[in-house]
């Protein structure tokens, strides 16, 4: 990815899949890159159209949600890109489940029945839904890995104070549901996400993208039951089967592991299935968009001069 340099940039971080800069300390411009990450690490191989689907995901997933709270997203100005306010981050990222899977699961296989602070019941089998959507919160790491944390230990160390932690656990059920009111559209089970806020002064404001196949996990609901009675896998639509791939070759993101080599096929694999998600939760057909950077650059600028009388 081209590393630009915008009118009035302030400011650029490279995150594990996106480009950030800042302009003017108060927008952010946001680029959607097609590095792929799992275990808190970047693979060595890029992933085609993976930055667009993820970028038009949680556009349309942040305007359906916009009646819920405020979000940071202004404009798409091309299909990778976003711009949007620039918020103070909360240090934490609100991850809530529906179902006992992924993370849970494997917690729960090893015996344990607390996740972050809260209770799971006995008796479960993997994929089984909770009573009541869990929130297990993680920290959120600038370098290494994210780890979970307790509601009680997020307040004791003052990382959120109460009565703003109220309002995004409120918040994260809220869009939680309605995520999952989305995905029953289309014939989806939205199974567990995750959520980040920031704040403007004194407004909670929804940042980052949301229910995308990075930050969500998504079962097929048809035939869920039977699959469900019979023990048998449940048929996902997220990243969950590249951690798996990685799991199943030995890498965890642990010290001492090596990637395991990418094939062009499993490159192909991965991008195809990055689009059918794309095309079952958003309902439409997907239109491979390929802009040069210089088209790219342009379109943001343009953008960037309507809200920004200094550029």
């Amino acid at each position: 990815m081209a590393n630009y340099q915008f009118p009035d940039q302030t400011g650029f971080y490279s995150g594990k899949v996106r480009d950030v800069y800042y302009i003017a300390n108060q927008w952010l411009v946001m680029i959607a890159s097609n590095r792929i990450s799992a275990f808190d690490v970047i693979l060595p191989k890029p992933i085609p159209y993976k930055g667009q689907v993820l970028n038009q995901i949680a556009a349309f997933m942040l305007n359906a949600t916009a009646d819920i709270c405020p979000n940071w997203l202004i404009s798409t100005p091309s299909p990778t890109s976003a711009i949007g306010k620039k918020c103070i981050p909360f240090k934490v990222e609100m991850v809530i489940r529906g179902n006992l899977t992924g993370h849970a699961w494997r917690t729960y296989q090893a015996g344990i029945r607390e996740l972050c602070g809260v209770s799971m019941p006995n008796n479960m089998k993997e994929n089984d839904f909770f009573e009541t959507p869990i929130i297990t919160p993680s920290t959120k790491a600038e370098i290494g890995h994210d780890e979970d944390i307790s509601r009680k230990d997020i307040l004791q160390k003052q990382i959120v104070s109460e009565a703003d932690y109220e309002i995004i656990e409120q918040y994260t059920r809220q869009l939680f549901e309605r995520g999952k009111q989305l995905a029953a559209k289309q014939g989806l089970i939205l199974v567990d996400t995750k959520y980040e806020f920031g704040k403007i002064d004194d407004t909670i404001y929804l940042m980052d993208e949301i229910h995308t196949p990075d930050s969500s996990r998504y079962f097929y609901s048809d035939g869920f039951e039977h699959r469900q009675a019979a023990g048998e896998k449940q048929q996902q639509l997220s990243k969950e089967f590249v951690r798996e791939w990685l799991i199943q070759n030995n890498f965890m993101g642990k010290v001492g592991q090596v990637v395991p080599e990418m094939s062009d096929e499993w490159i192909t694999v991965i991008s195809n299935r990055y689009i059918e998600l794309y095309e079952k939760v958003i309902g439409e057909k997907f239109i491979p968009q390929d802009l040069s950077e210089d088209d790219n650059f342009e379109k943001i600028v343009t953008a960037l001069k309507k809200i920004s009388p200094r550029i």
